[in-house]
């Protein structure tokens, strides 16, 4: 049994997700079997996204479990849209593709992917630039903010919430904003905890839901760089691993889920995805050992944006408003 959280307004989410963000290195009917397999196992949240490119054929393996008997009511059906289409009149017509796509007449979450209108095509390089990208501005993404709320009204949505916020963007989200984000997907792994915006997402009744939650090995080879810290080598989890016969990406899951997060791993290999699954269902890490992953927190940020960089930005913490946690 997966244990659940609770969003704002009663809805419950599985406290584990599956990721589906592979585009980079998987084809689509890999990552769609993988949520075949997924679900199979055990999972009911799964994280998509329009600009996966993958959308279709989740949507076929959503189909085909509900026709096995897997009720549409026990998944949790995440997408967002993409920076491509955050003008007015392109959120809704986003909203209606994915829906098409994956074969649904709601969805659970629909976030904001990033909070800039910058856009790179799938698979650019590290050095890409798009020649129209600008740096934050609050009243684009309010314009962006207002057409979530319509669809929550719709009831094309049944929640809406953020991704890859700061403090600060988040707020003037809440300052501004008429209906609260129930969630806030964010970087979030044992070398990069967010204190300050995980705890402010609490405080908010925000739901962190943490994405590269094993310090993401497999991420594009455009957001890797010399100071990267591989989470699952550091001396500290493998030392928790080894004491409790766990896998180290087990630790990196099980600490997630007792923090409060709710961690989206991918991976495509049935083993994999069952040993991530069997992690946040067993014995619980000790409080000694908790403790001991609190204090390696390192602003290892592994997922950094450069390719959403303006004109005359000076690097891409820029992107993050200068929040180096």
């Amino acid at each position: 049994m997966i244990m659940t959280r609770t969003l704002r307004g009663g809805q419950p989410i599985p406290a584990i997700g599956l990721g589906t963000f592979g585009s980079d290195r998987y084809d689509p009917q890999v990552v769609s079997e993988a949520v075949h397999q997924g679900i199979e196992r055990g999972y009911r949240f799964i994280d998509c996204a329009s600009v996966y490119g993958n959308e279709a054929q989740i949507g076929g393996i959503l189909h085909s479990v509900r026709q096995d008997g897997v009720a549409r009511e026990a998944l949790f059906i995440t997408s967002k849209v993409w920076n491509d289409s955050h003008a007015p009149a392109d959120v809704r017509l986003s909203c209606a593709r994915t829906l098409k796509d994956l074969q649904l007449d709601e969805l659970d979450l629909y976030l904001v992917h990033w909070p800039f209108r910058n856009f790179h095509p799938r698979g650019a390089a590290p050095d890409y630039h798009n020649p129209d990208a600008t740096p934050y501005q609050h009243e684009a993404y309010m314009e962006t903010w207002y057409q979530m709320e319509r669809l929550q009204k719709a009831g094309l949505v049944r929640q809406i919430g953020t991704s890859n916020m700061t403090v600060a963007k988040m707020r003037q989200l809440v300052r501004d904003c008429t209906v609260m984000p129930a969630a806030n997907e964010m970087e979030l792994h044992p070398t990069f905890q967010q204190p300050a915006l995980f705890d402010y997402c609490l405080e908010q009744g925000i739901q962190p839901i943490g994405f590269s939650p094993l310090g993401s090995p497999s991420r594009p080879q455009r957001d890797r760089t010399p100071e990267d810290i591989a989470d699952m080598d550091h001396p500290v989890i493998r030392d928790i691993a080894q004491r409790n016969q766990l896998h180290p990406a087990q630790v990196c899951l099980k600490w997630a889920v007792q923090r409060g997060q709710i961690p989206i791993p991918f991976s495509v290999k049935p083993a994999q995805l069952q040993s991530n699954l069997d992690a946040v269902s067993r014995d619980p890490l000790s409080d000694v050992d908790m403790a001991a992953i609190a204090a390696i927190d390192s602003g290892n940020r592994l997922i950094k944006g450069q390719v959403f960089l303006w004109q005359g930005a000076s690097a891409w913490t820029d992107l993050w408003d200068g929040e180096s946690d």
